[in-house]
This record gives C-alpha cells, structure tokens and sequence, in this order.
C-alpha cells in the first residue's frame, strides 16, 4: 500500500519526536552514576570492594519511623537503601530462642531479623549491580544468623572472602551474584561467609561525647587490616538530630576525613552517622568514590 507524502511526514515526526524533545533513553550506567550512595557503576565496578566508600548507619535498625525509642536513624532499612545507605551497623540479640534487632532494650524496640534481611533482599533483587554489608554486633549464635538469612532469601548473595586474599572487584562479585558482605564483631569464620570483623576492618574510636572527641586515633582492629571504619557520631548520653547536625555538615564532616585519611594513608571504607539525611555524609562518599 502506497503511503502519502503527508503520512509518511507524520510518521516521521513521531519516530524523531523522542530525539528531538530530549527523552531518548538514558544510558543505564549514566543514570546509576547520578544515584547518590551507589555503586553499581562501571567506574566503580573496576575497583576493589576494598578500593571503595560506603555510606553507612549506625544502629540502622533504630529508625523513628518505625516507632523505636532513643532511635539513631530516623527512616527504616528500605528507606535507606533508596536514600543511597550501602552499609549496616546492625544488633541482633536472642529472644525466644530466635534473632532480633534490638538495640541493648527490647522495649525500645525490636523486629524480627530476618524480617529486617528480607528488605535488604528485596533490594538486590530490584539492583542486581550494587554491593551490600552489614556489620553485626551478635549475641546470637552463628547458627541462628545463618537460620535468619536463609529464610529471608539473602543467603544466596553472601560473599565468602578469606584472611589475607585481595578483595574481588565490585563487577566480580556483581558477576558472581554475592554482593553482600557479612562480618560480626563476635565469632565469624564459623560459617564461610560470617566474617570476623576484625580481622578484616579497623576502626576510630565509637565513644565520641562532642566534637572534640572524635579523633582519628585507631581504636579496634589492625591498621594494616584492608578496610577502614570511620565512626563518625555522638552519644551524649544518646543519639539525637541536634547531635548528628554537630557533626554531619560540611565542612566539619569533610575536614575530618581528609584529616584522618592523611594520617593512616588509607581511605575510609565505611563513613558511619547517625540521622544520616542530616548533612552530607552520603556527598562525602560520593566524592570519595569520584563519581560527584
């Protein structure tokens, strides 16, 4: 059937229509390199897990949305994961004999872990390009953590790293399908993936009351441990906003970092905050990872 010339103009308008009005699809990566926090990039795919910055939370599972007293966040795990949040500070004690967040009280508040688990395997389901970790403080057995990630569907993407090995490439372990990074700071290396934190991280201090506190001193861990863990908080006696906006800000937040960057000559791995949307923390670690 022949077409007309005035059809057929028609017709080329719409196709070129996306071109010319500026909506032609986006380059995937492009867009990932302007999500804040992220790292399922190209760019950051060719550095080491160790090579890279993460924005992290402290007591992640203390959020004010939720509902828990004393909180350190104010938005739950999900919430922080869209925010740009890659890592987690997470407590897990026994009740009944199963896991439970908890921070020190039950009745300041409590879930399930492996209701918590589940929300970080929803994620990386949705992101099959970005890396994950969690850091435990456990008073539970390695048995029962093991239990909570198998029911939550997060088992699978553990990563197990030996003692001593180089760290995969962020695209390896995206290849590979384990991209979350499991230690605890009691136990580890029970289960091939449960890693002893301190035989992989070192740390500043966690006990800071006010600004003058936070040095840059080593506390926990060997210095020639591959990944650094820059706390970054104030507990006085509690978390609070008005705390997190002392220290969170730049230029405070950044000075800190290039100073204690200086003096170990190593990058931090895991820039940690309480109130994390307070501030610039996640701007700090984008510019850390060079995508900002």
């Amino acid at each position: 059937m022949k077409m007309s010339r005035h059809v057929l103009f028609i017709f080329l308008l719409l196709a070129l229509a996306p071109l010319v009005c500026g909506d032609a699809p986006a380059d995937a990566d492009a867009v990932k390199e302007k999500t804040p926090g992220g790292n399922g990039t190209k760019r950051l795919g060719a550095k080491r897990y160790d090579e890279v910055c993460y924005a992290t939370t402290h007591n992640a599972m203390s959020n004010s949305d939720e509902g828990w007293l004393l909180p350190n966040q104010t938005h739950g795990l999900s919430r922080q994961l869209s925010d740009g949040i890659r890592a987690f500070m997470l407590d897990v004690h026994d009740k009944e004999g199963k896991p439970y967040l908890c921070h020190s009280r039950f009745f300041l508040g409590s879930r399930p872990l492996k209701a918590g688990l589940a929300e970080l395997t929803a994620y990386l389901k949705k992101n099959p390009r970005e890396v994950l970790t969690i850091i435990f403080e456990s008073y539970v057995r390695p048995k029962a953590l093991e239990g909570a990630f198998r029911e939550s569907g997060l088992l699978p993407y553990a990563h197990s790293q030996r003692k001593g090995k180089p760290w995969p490439r962020l695209a390896e372990m995206v290849a590979s399908g384990r991209r979350l990074v499991v230690f605890t700071d009691r136990g580890g290396g029970e289960l091939p993936w449960l890693h002893r934190v301190w035989d992989f991280c070192w740390e500043t201090h966690f006990s800071a009351r006010r600004r003058e506190d936070l040095a840059c001193a080593k506390n926990r861990g060997s210095s020639k441990n591959s990944l650094f863990i820059f706390n970054h908080f104030l507990t006085r006696p509690v978390a609070s906003t008005k705390l997190a906006d002392e220290v969170n800000h730049n230029p405070f937040l950044k000075k800190r970092v290039e100073e204690c960057r200086k003096a170990s000559g190593r990058l931090p791995n895991f820039i940690t905050v309480d109130f994390y949307e307070r501030g610039d923390a996640i701007e700090v670690v984008d510019e850390l990872n060079g995508i900002r």
